[in-house]
């Protein structure tokens, strides 16, 4: 089957290519679009993260869009005509160059040592400018086509980090039920997707932490693939959720080939998680996730990984009896570990434990019961 699926890989992205060049010779290929995701770094490396792709039109949005608009902008996310091999100049800020080339599938990486940090745009955020020099001989270069990339650089003094998942954590997704989380996902903006009660302000208190500083670096790590970044990007920013680097997934059907969906799923988070552990060896990190996928299991992985890493994990609950099990399962398992693993029902009783454990202020939870019942009140559009 593997082999199969990477035959149809290769086949489709010739045909994605060919389809391309036919655009660009009748002059009907969209303008191209750069776009750079939020990435983290240290003041002695930087990860920069991006795709080139064409741009399809996808406005900001608004409440007023409707179900249809807001389909036929999910179709354009997936519909996108990647641009492999083209040629990008990153400069970060101190005053060198670094040349990359961009993926089959438009992606571009790298990873860079800068001589000196550049100015940080908004105390944890730092600009990287990113700029396309050269595209494929069947393109036609356009002109100006630059975009900065924001890369997170956790203070010194900073507390602790979290790393939390984003479907059914952050987000009301419904992946438990396959019907509702189609609607969900295919006819929602990011205006009319709904956070989870609290979460904004139990985020918020966790950012700030003990210090006052608000200096604790959020991380989302999620399986939702890249396509859908500037949704998830949007969400945070109308809900006020701490920004953070998002570590999405490859969808391409030659990174499903090689494994199970389900083991796919388990290997991106953990990679991730294990790229920021060993990123910051001396920051602890808290855990947060849902009981509706894997999450229990790949934490349990990471405390036995990280030994004295992990302060605390938050596990919501979905509201299913076997997945309870499994997580009650993993928690006592983690106990050894001296670590607690809490399947919670909501923001505010993460936050009761959150304060008792001393990571964030008993004071904060008040402003976390009033933002629960308020969003409780949030009318779900009718779709």
């Amino acid at each position: 089957m593997a082999s199969f699926l990477n035959k149809l890989s290769d086949m489709a992205e010739r045909a994605d290519d060919l389809v391309t060049r036919t655009r660009a010779r009748l002059g009907l290929l969209h303008p191209l679009q750069l776009v750079t995701y939020r990435s983290y770094g240290t003041a002695g490396r930087l990860y920069v993260k991006g795709r080139l792709l064409t741009d399809k039109g996808i406005g900001e949005p608004g409440e007023g869009d409707s179900r249809w608009q807001n389909l036929l902008n999910m179709y354009r996310r997936f519909e996108s005509n990647e641009i492999p091999g083209a040629e990008l100049v990153i400069r970060p800020g101190d005053g060198t160059e670094h040349t990359v080339t961009t993926d089959e599938d438009g992606y571009f990486t790298l990873n860079i040592e800068p001589k000196s940090l550049p100015a940080p745009i908004d105390f944890l955020w730092y600009p990287v400018e990113v700029e396309l020099k050269k595209v494929p001989q069947h393109l036609q270069m356009p002109a100006d086509v630059k975009e900065p990339a924001h890369v997170l650089i956790p203070p010194l003094d900073a507390e602790y980090g979290i790393i939390s998942d984003l479907d059914d954590t952050v987000i009301q997704t419904s992946a438990t039920n396959l019907v509702r989380m189609a609607r969900t996902v295919l006819v929602r903006n990011a205006h009319s997707r709904l956070p989870f009660e609290g979460v904004a302000e139990f985020y918020r208190a966790l950012q700030l932490g003990r210090n006052g500083k608000r200096n604790n670096p959020f991380f989302y790590v999620s399986s939702s693939p890249w396509n859908l970044y500037d949704l998830l990007d949007d969400f945070l920013a109308l809900n006020d959720v701490p920004p953070g680097p998002l570590l999405l997934r490859d969808m391409s059907l030659a990174r499903k080939a090689t494994k199970p969906e389900a083991s796919a799923h388990h290997g991106h988070k953990l990679h991730e998680i294990d790229n920021l552990l060993l990123t910051y060896p001396e920051l602890p990190f808290v855990l947060i996730g849902d009981s509706g996928q894997e999450d229990a299991n790949i934490y349990r992985e990471v405390v036995r990984r990280y030994p004295g890493r992990i302060l605390a994990i938050y596990i919501r609950d979905v509201q299913r009896q076997d997945r309870a099990a499994l997580v009650e399962r993993v928690a006592e398992e983690i106990r050894q570990d001296k670590v607690e693993m809490l399947l919670v029902k909501d923001t505010v009783q993460a936050a009761e434990h959150a304060a008792k454990i001393g990571l964030l202020y008993t004071e904060a939870i008040p402003a976390i019961e009033v933002e629960k019942e308020k969003d409780q009140t949030a009318v779900e559009p009718t779709l």
